[in-house]
């Protein structure tokens, strides 16, 4: 997938994984990657902002592996932009099928 067209969209990907379970930053990585060609270079800056924006709030807890790890949860305000930027992607893949189908008007 091209890297331009994919940055776009990391965002909403991320704030829709963490809704649906606060993971820490390995496993948002896991879980993405099995998708998308992403590794953590990619992930973290983008959690490490989303954070600063206060759409992530973080918690530590103890691993079964020994060290804390750092989890993240979304917040009332990253459900917010989660809802908006999920209505953009859709009227905006609308948009894109409705021209590359060759459906425009004449």
């Amino acid at each position: 997938m091209n890297t331009q067209f994919k940055k776009g969209i990391l965002d909403l990907c991320i704030l829709k994984v963490v809704k649906d379970k606060e993971m820490y930053g390995f496993e948002i990585i896991d879980k993405l990657s099995h998708i998308l060609d992403i590794n953590e270079n990619t992930i973290y800056p983008i959690l490490r902002r989303l954070t600063e924006q206060k759409l992530f709030e973080t918690y530590t807890k103890d691993s079964p592996l020994g060290a804390q790890r750092k989890y993240y949860k979304i917040t009332l305000e990253g459900e917010k932009k989660l809802a908006l930027f999920t209505e953009d992607w859709d009227a905006f893949i609308k948009n894109v099928n409705y021209i590359l189908k060759g459906e425009q008007d004449e």
